[in-house]
């Protein structure tokens, strides 16, 4: 019971960062695709997806060093602990110098003939780039400090440090606003400067509040660890890499086929996408450390019972504000960015539900991480990764229209939940059985309810903040007996009421 409050208690810490900085990103995001327009906030959305790309990459790495980090301290002993910090910040100097070895190579064939941009600025896109590239840098060193603050459940700091770079992001499209400058170039230049700080803002506070932060490399150096490192590493890396190149290729193929233009509406998905997204994200940055954990210590029950339940609640999470905002998508748009791009509608609305069947299966990857046997699930992964590409790019060769896309990648995310259960139940002894009823079952039926009943506005209001509202009281309405109810089973339901407030009054 203490751990689920622990994990409560640092969900609700990432939920109140995740309100101040939704808010502030996408008003940041207006301003700045009022500032650039349309072509140029496209180009840098292509251009500079480097920063996008790198968050997915950055995530993975930093969980894989978490998950050895938080293992150790489930086993106990402080002196292994440090040995993985020190042999962590080696593999990750060796990776990124990998990363920028590889963006140079690939810029090259970018921006000779590859990519479709205007000429006049192409020179500015070329050094969009290389700025990006030197922001990829100082990401891949900042994650064994991002992954020692996960490790150590530090949440309030993790969130402080979000709300600074929202902060920052918001500073950087109002001075965008009124700089004298090419907006496109300054925005690059500053973009590429917030990891170099955050990364000099992590290491400060790790080596002043973590003893195992200590870089002693030569002292420190430990060949077993190395070793079992670089193989989880680079397995985790293979599955990275492959979900970068394509989550950057989609970009790159909807370019050729249909113009900068179109990257915009790709850019303001991705925006609400990863917004919703982080709710879920949250969740499981605040449950990773504890399924690793309990994998440690030897208690595999507990670190299942972790991953079902976890696994039903980041459905439920990022459910909760999907459903109204699919539904409501052309109004929030017109109201957010008063002329949204072509196509932007039904970019966000499919790119959400893609979201919904991907998070429901997360937490089960969290859990194969856990116990340590990734070789097969990467390949596969890394293998149906790289499917959705070429089949969209053919699509588009007999003129398909550009949403068709993610209709693929909605495909792709189902195959991969699917490929997924699978090796959970051969690595960690999952019953499909029970996380079929107890998940997938429950999560479906009530998604279907919630948002048959959250569509009924509809019926009877125009378009509207009045209908916005009604939408967004009645699929809350819903959600809260519907998931309680549905959602939960008898025992999970009494977990929940436990965790309520009024709970620890009545026991003390």
């Amino acid at each position: 019971m203490q751990s689920s409050r622990r994990v409560a208690k640092n969900t609700g810490i990432l939920y109140a960062r995740m309100l101040i900085t939704v808010f502030i990103s996408l008003y940041a995001t207006r301003l700045t695709l009022a500032a650039l327009g349309a072509e140029d906030f496209g180009i840098f959305g292509l251009v500079g997806g480097a920063i996008a790309m790198l968050g997915f990459l950055n995530a993975s790495l930093a969980g894989a060093t978490q998950r050895f980090m938080s293992y150790a301290q489930g086993q106990g002993g402080f002196e292994r602990v440090k040995r993985i910090f020190n042999m962590s910040v080696v593999l990750h100097l060796i990776t990124a110098a990998l990363m920028v070895a590889m963006l140079e190579a690939a810029g090259y064939f970018f921006f000779n003939g590859m990519l479709n941009i205007a000429e006049n600025r192409l020179d500015i896109s070329r050094l969009i780039y290389q700025l990006m590239v030197i922001g990829t840098l100082f990401s891949v060193l900042s994650v064994p400090y991002e992954a020692v603050i996960t490790s150590h459940e530090n949440m309030l700091f993790f969130a402080l440090l979000s709300i600074l770079e929202s902060i920052l992001k918001l500073l950087i499209a109002f001075y965008l606003s009124y700089s004298p400058l090419d907006h496109l170039l300054t925005y690059g230049l500053l973009m590429a400067g917030l990891p170099i700080l955050l990364f000099f803002i992590r290491q400060i506070y790790c080596h002043r509040q973590y003893p195992e932060c200590s870089i002693d490399i030569s002292s420190q150096f430990d060949k077993s660890i190395l070793r079992q490192m670089s193989s989880f590493g680079a397995w985790t890396f293979l599955g990275a890499a492959s979900s970068m190149l394509t989550n950057y290729g989609q970009g790159i193929v909807l370019n050729i086929f249909f113009g900068a233009s179109v990257n915009a509406a790709q850019g303001i998905a991705s925006q609400i996408s990863g917004q919703l997204a982080a709710l879920s994200d949250n969740m499981l940055k605040a449950l990773n450390p504890l399924i690793n954990k309990s994998e440690g210590a030897g208690n595999r029950t507990l670190m299942l019972n972790a991953t079902t339940m976890g696994s039903k609640l980041s459905f439920f999470l990022v459910m909760a504000l999907a459903i109204p905002v699919i539904i409501e998508m052309p109004f929030i748009l017109n109201i957010w960015l008063k002329h949204p791009p072509e196509y932007a509608i039904i970019f966000c609305r499919l790119l959400l539900i893609r979201n919904l069947v991907e998070f429901m299966f997360h937490p089960l990857v969290s859990a194969i991480y856990a116990v340590g046997n990734i070789k097969h699930y990467q390949i596969w992964n890394s293998l149906l990764t790289l499917i959705p590409l070429p089949v969209a790019y053919l699509l588009f060769q007999f003129g398909y229209p550009a949403y068709c896309i993610y209709i693929v990648f909605i495909v792709y995310a189902v195959l991969t939940a699917l490929i997924t259960l699978f090796i959970a139940k051969q690595n960690c002894h999952l019953s499909l059985v029970r996380f079929s009823q107890d998940v997938i079952l429950r999560c479906v039926l009530a998604c279907l309810l919630i948002s048959c009943l959250s569509f009924t506005p509809h019926y009877f209001m125009d378009s509207g903040y009045q209908r916005g509202i009604a939408t967004i009281a009645t699929s809350g309405l819903a959600y809260l007996f519907i998931v309680f109810f549905i959602g939960f089973t008898a025992e999970e339901q009494g977990k929940v009421l436990k965790l309520l407030p009024h709970s620890k009054k009545a026991r003390s």
